[in-house]
This record gives C-alpha cells, sequence and structure tokens, in this order.
C-alpha cells in the first residue's frame, strides 16, 4: 500500500481569465464553463494524490456564491480531503479578482469524487490522507458523511447502512 499523504502534497491551484467566448448574455461566466475549469483543477489534485488517471465520480455541493465578469481573472484551488478505497474526494475553492479595481471576491465551493484507475483501467487503491491543519481535519472527518449522502442517493448504499449520516437525523424527533 502507498504511503499515506497530506492535502498539500497535491493541492492544485489554477488560474484562467474570463474571456467573451466563456460569457453569457449578460457577460457574466457561464456556470458549465467555471465547473469545466473546476473538474479539471480536482482532477488534477485528485491524480496528483493517486498517482494515477482519475475519473470523475461525482459532483456535488455546488454552490454560486457571486457571478464571475468578463474580464475578470479567476483562481480554482482545488484539494483532497480525503481517500476512500478507490475514490478521493477534492474540495475546490473559486474566487474572482477584478485586476482594474482590485477587488478580490469568492465565487463559486464544490466537492469532487474521483476514482484512481491503474495502467489497464481498472479501480485503483488509493493512499490514504493524513490532515494536518484544524481545517483539513474537519473536511476529513465530514467526508464520511458526504460519501454516505452520495451513495444513498445514488442508491448504491440503504440508508439503514449509513450510519455516519443517521448520527445527524437522530435527535430531531426529540427537539
Amino acid at each position: 500500500m502507498a504511503r499515506a499523504k497530506t492535502p498539500k502534497e497535491s493541492e492544485t491551484i489554477m488560474t484562467e481569465i474570463v474571456l467573451p467566448n466563456d460569457t453569457n448574455a449578460l457577460h457574466n461566466l457561464r456556470g458549465g464553463k467555471i465547473l469545466h475549469w473546476m473538474d479539471i483543477a480536482s482532477a488534477i489534485a485528485a491524480g496528483r494524490h493517486a498517482e494515477a488517471v482519475v475519473v470523475t465520480a461525482s459532483v456535488d455541493s455546488v454552490s454560486f456564491e457571486n457571478p464571475i465578469k468578463l474580464g475578470d481573472v479567476i483562481t480554482i484551488k482545488a484539494t483532497v480531503t480525503r481517500a476512500f478505497k478507490t475514490s478521493i474526494e477534492t474540495y475546490i475553492e473559486v474566487s474572482a479578482e477584478n485586476l482594474p479595481s482590485k477587488t478580490h471576491y469568492k465565487c463559486n465551493t464544490a466537492y469532487y469524487t474521483f476514482v484512481a484507475l491503474d495502467s489497464n483501467g481498472k479501480p485503483k487503491i488509493a493512499p490514504q490522507v493524513e490532515p494536518e491543519t484544524p481545517e483539513q481535519q474537519e473536511k476529513f472527518e465530514g467526508a464520511m458523511r458526504r460519501r454516505e449522502l452520495r451513495l444513498v442517493l445514488a442508491g448504491r448504499m440503504k440508508p439503514a447502512d449509513a450510519k455516519e449520516i443517521q448520527s445527524l437525523f437522530a435527535n430531531l424527533d426529540k427537539a
């Protein structure tokens, strides 16, 4: 088994400029374009972590906080949060910068999950993640709940078997 890795070892930072062909009729970056760039950055982070080709398994919890304008420079930061057997979860943060006004703003966040593949295209065991900071530890711990929720929603896990997310609802009937 491969040695565990820290999130910093595979962190990926990608920068793009929003050009006219990337925008909609309001001169905002198209949602599909930002999701595409987020997929690329997070796939690079997951691939670095696994030292393998990865394929996207799921995209969830995408938030669109602020529109990204024509001419703005965007920065996409992708970090591996946790690895399971063959799957790797990444967290992506997108911020934008308007160069003339020198303003920075937060735009998007999301979780992407990938499956590492071996040279035959079969799922490969992924190295574990060793969180180093309190924020990384928090995302690491939350990854199991997010994984169970993804599997339940996809019909690949029975809700009764999802022990981590059951605890989230255990006290609702007592409230």
